[in-house]
């Protein structure tokens, strides 16, 4: 199988084709390789010559990416909370015009498959239950409640507190900042793709990927990532809000497991079709317990915990991801434990500015 991975010199992309490589596919890849994305980093491991050096947005370049491809991994983005508003046409640009410039391309190629890297933020918050009202969806958070360190989301019917549970992708898409409406956009695009080509795209909705290469010290990557920079720094990692955000941190091996299951499996599925998968471990972690384990395998200094907040994050979201185990027979093989304790140890992305792709 000849798969394109936009975004395929990048943390995660790069994954991705080393896994694809080691299971005997051939990966073309298509990256702008940005210095401040990727520190002058040349061709992805298991590219070969496969690499072509252009952004998304250049349909020029997609068309010859694409030529005797079968099936298409769409990772390229930009990632991340950012640093503020401004960023938004970045994010619109990078994202959306993106991905319909490679799914206009792929519709004149004729190439009908495609996974996409999906992102669990189009969820909002999580799944709460309420004792007196069940299953309930509380609103984004006041922020006066934020700076009175009142974190946790109440019930909208009765301000009782809320029990979270596991978020299946049936729950109602909630975006709550940029990012999160280009990724949901990024779907519903696939899905209109689908729909008018007769093709089928695959939605993978990350939860929160760590593992060797991440990005460090920019503001568009993850809190793993945030975390591990501040310790490579001496530095505490500074635990926003009150530590206790629940979260579902999935390691980049993983992940590229589950890409390439799904690759594999996509040109099989029904024509004219969107679906989209959970990607995550199963089992909750809260942030403080994450910087806690990830500071002490790295060997110091502890974590503070800061009572800061950013009005784009949500209190809680972990993954159900029994429908991709149960359709591709996928499942997990990184523990926390021990993915964290590798993470500790393991070098970072430099990059040469504060902006990844």
């Amino acid at each position: 199988m000849r798969v394109l991975v936009t975004g395929g010199a990048g943390f995660i992309g790069s994954e991705i084709v080393r896994t694809l490589v080691s299971a005997g596919h051939e990966a073309v890849v298509l990256d702008a390789l940005l210095p401040s994305a990727h520190g002058g980093t040349a061709a992805p491991p298991g590219g070969g010559d496969g690499l072509i050096v252009a952004d998304v947005r250049d349909r020029e370049a997609v068309d010859r990416a694409l030529r005797g491809v079968d099936v298409v991994c769409h990772q390229a983005a930009m990632v991340g909370l950012g640093k503020d508003f401004a960023d938004a046409p970045e994010y619109v640009g990078c994202n959306d015009l993106g991905t319909a410039v490679l799914l206009a391309a792929m519709a004149a190629a004729g190439v009908r498959s495609l996974v996409l890297a999906g992102s669990m933020v189009v969820y909002g918050e999580g799944r709460y239950t309420c004792p007196r009202h069940g299953g309930v969806r509380p609103g984004p958070r006041a922020e006066a409640d934020l700076v009175a360190g009142r974190f946790e989301p109440r019930c909208p019917d009765c301000g009782a507190e809320l029990e979270s549970g596991l978020v299946a992708e049936d729950a109602p898409a909630d975006p709550r900042n940029v990012y999160a409406a280009t990724k949901l956009a990024q779907e519903h695009l696939a899905a209109a793709w689908a729909r008018a080509t007769g093709g089928h795209a695959t939605s993978l909705r990350y939860h929160n990927v760590y593992g060797p290469g991440m990005p460090r010290d920019t503001p568009y990557a993850g809190v793993a990532s945030f975390f591990r920079s501040a310790l490579a720094r001496g530095e505490p990692p500074r635990v926003f809000e009150d530590g206790g955000q629940r979260r579902d941190f999935i390691h980049v091996r993983d992940v590229a497991a589950a890409n390439t299951v799904a690759l594999e499996a996509v040109a099989g599925r029904g024509p004219g079709t969107f679906a989209a998968y959970n990607t995550g471990s199963g089992q909750p972690h809260t942030i403080g317990e994450m910087a806690a384990v990830l500071a002490s395998a790295h060997g110091g200094p502890a974590p503070v915990t800061t009572g800061e907040y950013r009005l784009g994050d949500v209190r809680h979201v972990t993954a159900d991801s029994r429908r991709l185990r149960d359709d591709f027979g996928w499942k997990p093989e990184v523990g926390f434990a021990e993915g964290m304790a590798q993470f500790a140890a393991a070098p970072l992305r430099e990059v040469a500015a504060d902006l990844s792709a």
